[in-house]
């Protein structure tokens, strides 16, 4: 019996899932009951292409509309439950290794299968589908946490779905405020369109929370680290002159210097403590490493740089202890500058840049692990042959010339008055110089042809990630470095000895005066700037055809003037006629082909009734 396809917008259920609030039992048996139907679509293993092609035979209209018959009343939640079963299976596909091809495959189709479902929901419930948040079953019987589809694609890496235009305009909407959260009583979060929002004047605009859109962090960050990087370059410009006895004391540099470095330390640990408490140590990054290396660095020189200051004032080795803190500066300053990258990768070029380099850096992983079990083996080595002779060098010497080796310079005279060591070292040279270099050469490239295939659907999932992280603190009151300090030891306090509404006010008062400035910038931005509502800002930065394509004018245009006066025309033959001659490009070859022979069934059976009718009156007329 064939599946008829319904209108998808008929599809979509009338009733809102924020209204019932399903229970996390009935989202599990709404996921298992997804597995389910993916087992049956696909039972053996195909080519994941053929799964994400739009135009293929397996994620096919009635396919989709299968998927959506089954969630019944919650189809809301359908496209949260396909990603919840789509992490399942490569939990499965990772432990299984037997299976992985199959399961991989279905993965996959839950991921298209939800980012087609998403598609088709008519506009007003794209919110809905993507924010509403929800809780599951685990397999120990508790109940998650909660959270929405656009969260759980993003802690899967979900490039199929997030790169999808419906992602990307909730995204857009995220990262500009026109989409801001609210907090109910019970602490949790919700997502509603700034457009509900009144504001009758320019000072009802300045809103304290305005600072917390992850566009105006990101401008705000930018603009604290380059004033961080000059007070920096003040501070180490030139540091013997710090040695003069009377210039002993912090200057305003590094007054300045250290307080901002105070402020983006306990950033940093912040997140840092998130990621390990919330999620897991395994979400930590290679800039959460560096930003963990630099604030170790800049605490070192700060704690060096008062230590020589209270020996100065008892007679201490003061001197030593001020070029010791300016040696720890100094190292940090490649760190410093690396973080550029982080904080420009809103735009595509250098995120883009950001992820191949973490690509290429945890594919390195297998190199630096078999390079520390090669160097300690010919460390032990050579150390041991060294040692045979009664007159053995430091290891540390002989861990240099190792490291000298692997960086193209070797020291042979090393080992030059011991023929076994000699030989054992060139085999050092060897394996280090044209094995395991070309080993990383080649785990580079693959990782960055990895990353260039899908370099937009890769950026794209990785600035999702970025927005929803700025507003997924759990503080509601987002104050950036460095008036993170004024939160920290001025207004926090008095969270334990008042009233949460109290709390609340004395946020937003302390907020209206120490971001002032910003949020008046913010609030006349909004007010008549912003592109997306005032027409001639638009007109400036966009072409005046742009979004056009579709309009009569465009299709058939009409020839004026001259042009038009010798009777001149472009559209001789319409538009509607130009375009029968296209092929249907939005379905495969097979399903096309079906569609003709399902036609020609049909007229082949309206001939056979018409020949049986006329039959039939050819032996009433005999």
């Amino acid at each position: 019996m064939s599946h008829v396809i319904v209108d998808p917008e008929d599809q979509i259920s009338v009733l809102s899932v924020q209204s019932l609030d399903p229970s996390p039992d009935t989202i599990t048996s709404l996921v298992r009951r997804v597995k389910t139907l993916t087992l049956k679509l696909l039972p053996l293993e195909v080519p994941p292409d053929t799964i994400s092609d739009p135009t293929g035979r397996i994620i096919t209209p009635a396919v989709i509309n299968a998927y959506i018959d089954a969630a019944g009343d919650f189809v809301e939640a359908l496209p949260y439950c396909l990603l919840r079963a789509r992490k399942e299976f490569l939990f499965e596909a990772n432990h299984n290794p037997a299976d992985y091809g199959e399961n991989d495959c279905r993965a996959t189709a839950c991921e298209v299968l939800a980012r087609r479902i998403v598609h088709q929901a008519p506009p007003e419930k794209i919110y809905t589908v993507m924010f509403t948040r929800y809780r599951y079953r685990e397999l120990d019987g508790d109940v998650s946490g909660r959270s929405s589809a656009l969260e759980t694609a993003i802690d899967s890496h979900c490039t199929i779905f997030l790169s999808s235009s419906e992602a990307q305009d909730v995204v857009q909407d995220l990262w500009c405020g026109r989409t801001i959260q609210l907090y109910d009583a019970d602490g949790d979060t919700k997502f509603v369109p700034r457009s509900e929002l009144e504001y009758d004047s320019f000072w009802s605009r300045i809103d304290p929370q305005r600072i917390g859109v992850p566009r105006y962090q990101n401008i705000f960050g930018i603009t604290v680290w380059f004033l961080f990087l000059f007070t920096y370059s003040q501070a180490v410009r030139e540091p013997l002159d710090k040695l003069d006895p009377n210039h002993r004391d912090l200057d305003l540099w590094e007054v300045v210097m250290y307080v901002l470095a105070l402020a983006f330390s306990f950033e940093d640990l912040h997140k840092i403590f998130k990621l390990i408490t919330l999620v897991t140590w395994r979400a930590l990054g290679f800039w959460n490493i560096v930003s963990f290396i630099s604030d170790s660095l800049l605490t070192a020189a700060f704690v060096l740089r008062v230590a020589g200051i209270v020996a100065a004032n008892h007679g201490g080795q003061s001197d030593s202890l001020r070029y010791h803190s300016f040696q720890c500066l100094s190292f940090a300053a490649p760190l410093l500058w690396m973080k550029l990258i982080p904080i420009f990768d809103g735009y595509k070029f250098v995120g883009t840049m950001q992820i191949c380099v973490a690509r290429m850096l945890k594919e390195s992983g297998f190199f630096f692990c078999l390079l520390a079990l090669l160097g300690i083996g010919f460390l032990q080595g050579l150390y041991a042959l060294d040692a045979a002779d009664g007159n053995s060098d430091h290891p540390i010497e002989i861990l240099n010339g190792l490291i000298q080796a692997l960086l193209q310079a070797p020291n042979y005279d090393m080992f030059s008055g011991s023929p076994a060591g000699l030989g054992l070292y060139y085999m050092w040279n060897v394996a280090t110089a044209i094995i395991l270099l070309n080993v990383l050469i080649s785990l580079f490239s693959s990782a960055y042809n990895d990353v260039i295939e899908d370099a937009a659907a890769e950026y794209l999932t990785y600035f999702a990630g970025k927005v929803v992280g700025m507003i997924r603190a759990p503080d509601e009151f987002v104050y950036p470095p460095p008036f993170n300090l004024v939160e920290t030891f001025l207004v926090a306090p008095f969270e334990f000895y008042v009233s949460q509404k109290t709390y609340a006010k004395i946020n937003r008062h302390v907020m209206q005066v120490v971001f002032f400035i910003p949020l008046c910038v913010i609030a006349l931005f909004e007010a008549h700037l912003d592109p997306a509502k005032n027409r001639w800002v638009k007109d400036w930065f966009t072409s005046p055809d742009e979004g056009g394509e579709d309009a009569p004018h465009f299709q058939d245009p009409e020839v004026n003037g001259d042009d038009g006066a010798r009777g001149l025309k472009i559209s001789k033959v319409p538009f509607s006629e130009l375009i029968k001659a296209f092929p249907d490009t939005t379905h495969s070859s097979e399903t096309v082909i079906l569609k003709e022979f399902k036609a020609l069934r049909k007229e082949i059976t309206e001939l056979k009734e018409l020949v049986k009718g006329l039959a039939a009156e050819k032996q009433k007329t005999e």
